[in-house]
């Protein structure tokens, strides 16, 4: 259900799972989680699904089973957030619910056109994965991150780049080429530099950079 592969320093996980919306299972999450926590040597990380849809969330047998609230979505959202290398989220279609952490956790954000993206967490009697708030209004401000959270609203591929929440909307044709061109100067270049620059770019804890909107 999630294919792994290694191309020298580029490391990619792609979500295969389409006819079911590459919805996530208990097994699938804790998969995604070792594999981030074991791409410590990758100079770069990639992220993306086969299909319509990036990923429908969890798994609907296993959310009400109580996979909505387990702590595998932090472990691997941390996971992600940690690598030192340049991780890239490249969405192949609609991202929602719990998947969302994924996605904020990595460094960049491409999409297709088709894309949409909501996290409908509230209207099924659940809070958010804990760090997700955060760094969704890190990147789009705390109104439009209520927008999503609390008013439940579908954002489009278009509203998403104007709001800052994807970096990129690419045609899917070339998702996986785009993402790789973008990973490519982050491969060539020393790895100290490379692993320096994020860190420089990376908020200081207790730092409020939050974009005011």
């Amino acid at each position: 259900m999630i294919d792994f592969s290694r191309d020298g320093d580029i490391w990619t996980a792609t979500l295969n799972r389409p006819e079911k919306a590459n919805s996530l299972t208990h097994e699938m999450l804790v998969s995604l989680a070792e594999f981030m926590e074991d791409a410590q040597a990758a100079r770069a990380v990639i992220l993306t699904g086969q299909g319509k849809v990036f990923s429908a969330g969890a798994d609907l047998d296993e959310a009400r089973a109580g996979l909505a609230t387990s702590d595998i979505w932090e472990r691997l959202s941390g996971a992600i957030a940690a690598l030192p290398g340049l991780s890239i989220c490249a969405m192949n279609g609609t991202l929602a619910g719990g998947a969302m952490g994924m996605a904020l956790a990595s460094d960049l954000r491409i999409a297709v056109p088709t894309a949409k993206f909501f996290y409908p967490v509230m209207k099924l009697g659940f809070l958010p994965q804990p760090s997700d708030p955060a760094r969704m209004s890190a990147l789009i401000g705390p109104a439009r991150t209520k927008l999503i959270l609390m008013g439940g609203q579908k954002i489009t591929a278009d509203e998403a780049l104007l709001f800052g929440l994807i970096d990129r909307i690419v045609e899917p044709d070339t998702l996986l080429e785009t993402a790789r061109h973008i990973a490519a100067d982050t491969v060539a270049a020393t790895p100290e530099i490379a692993v320096g620059i994020k860190a420089m770019c990376t908020p200081q804890s207790g730092a409020s950079d939050a974009p005011l909107r």
